[in-house]
């Protein structure tokens, strides 16, 4: 049975149970100090004066992905998240089939799109391609889908991995997929204001208020819109490229330390960012989702060079890096008004932070991957096993941009 968002009981427990809400990824706390890096782990030296970090032992990438298989994924494809009921999520699907493409795993691609097809299709639109956003236990210890809604972050990245794969293993299935998803996508959570085109985290009813538009940053993935462009030349999704720089940095000003937030409102009558606040479902602070936009601008740069990517990191990663210099760590939420929310760290900040420092300033890079990320890793698993929010982005964090060749984010070299 479809919901109707149009009550705000239902869209608050909608926002406030799903992986939309940053607060639920704060059992991915670090404290990295009091934990000995292992004998089986690499112990790369500290290299503070090096120009340009440490490359990292494509070894430890691959025994990291090795562990991830067999931790946190079924045989059948089924991505698990431990903390969270061992239910499945699309982001889950999406994150494991992007990191399957890096790492070149056509085998656990196909596995884990599989399961996706066939258990999170929304089968109350039977013309959707998209895919529901969790899947877990229910009543009478039944399994299947939880909520019939879509975040859109996670098919953004979806439609990525299918694309490069078709790219990769010469499977132009994939690409008709990916495009079939492409027409939904745009259908259902691309909304017009005025001359911009902004994406939605999910469905309309959720996320468009009568003179309003709720937006998490963090789903904003300019490099996958320029490969969205190469396949769909019937929608203009170059122009999410612009309206999510414009968003990053119209709404940086809510923030005295400049920083990206995990929600923000848009208002549609003045064009102008507002925070949520306490009344509203979801927050604007800076926290474990705005941990994203530092990898999704990486990525822009890295892959296509867009200046206006290298540009927001230097212009609002000053305050992180100051505290990193002052305190040598970085909480893991921080208000508007600059102020600690909490009094833990988050390693999934730290590998995100990495990729980004990697390109602004390295030698810093280096000394998070150094006393941050490698003293919590163990045999293939960082932090501990059940973290799996954490896998994910530390290791998005530290895969070169090279594992994804220029042939692949080119058509036109291409054969």
């Amino acid at each position: 049975m479809r919901l109707n968002f149009a009550t705000p009981l239902i869209m608050t427990t909608l926002i406030l149970s799903s992986g939309w809400m940053s607060g639920c990824r704060g059992s991915a706390q670090l404290q990295a100090q009091n934990v000995p890096s292992p004998a089986s782990s690499p112990k790369p030296s500290i290299a503070p004066k090096a120009s340009r970090p440490s490359p990292v032992d494509p070894t430890l990438l691959k025994q990291s992905w090795e562990a991830y298989r067999q931790r946190f994924i079924q045989a059948d494809g089924r991505v698990i998240d431990w903390e969270s009921d061992a239910r499945s999520t699309s982001e889950g699907q999406a994150y494991a089939m992007l990191r399957s493409v890096m790492i070149d795993d056509p085998k656990t691609f196909g596995l884990t799109l599989t399961w996706a097809e066939k258990n999170l299709r929304r089968s109350d639109l039977p013309s959707d391609t998209l895919w529901s956003w969790k899947w877990g236990r229910y009543a009478k210890k039944q399994w299947g889908i939880l909520d019939h809604n879509f975040a859109s972050d996670a098919d953004v990245d979806a439609i990525t991995a299918l694309i490069l794969a078709s790219r990769r293993w010469k499977r132009p299935d994939y690409l008709s997929l990916a495009q079939s998803k492409l027409q939904d996508l745009w259908a259902l959570a691309v909304i017009p204001v005025g001359n911009q085109r902004y994406l939605l985290p999910g469905p309309r009813e959720a996320f468009q208020q009568p003179t309003k538009l709720l937006l998490n940053p963090s789903y904003f993935s300019p490099a996958a819109f320029r490969l969205f462009a190469q396949v769909d030349r019937t929608h203009d999704w170059l122009s999410l490229v612009n309206s999510s720089y414009r968003v990053l940095e119209d709404s940086a000003s809510l923030s005295t330390l400049k920083l990206p937030s995990d929600w923000l409102a848009l208002d549609t009558t003045t064009g102008q960012f507002q925070p949520l606040l306490g009344t509203e479902p979801v927050f604007s602070r800076y926290g474990f989702d705005a941990y994203r936009v530092w990898w999704r601008l990486a990525l822009d740069a890295t892959w296509y060079g867009e200046p206006r990517a290298k540009r927001y990191l230097r212009q609002h990663m000053g305050s992180l890096r100051q505290m990193w210099r002052s305190q040598q760590k970085i909480p893991a939420q921080i208000d508007l008004q600059g102020k600690p929310v909490v009094a833990y760290e988050a390693l999934s900040q730290y590998g995100a932070l990495y990729a980004a420092f990697r390109l602004i300033d390295p030698p810093l890079a280096e000394e998070i991957y150094q006393k941050k990320i490698m003293p919590q890793y163990r045999s293939g698993i960082w932090e501990n096993n059940s973290a799996y929010y954490t896998q994910n982005l530390v290791w998005f964090g530290l895969i070169p941009s090279t594992a994804i060749s220029a042939p692949l984010l080119h058509p036109a070299n291409v054969k």
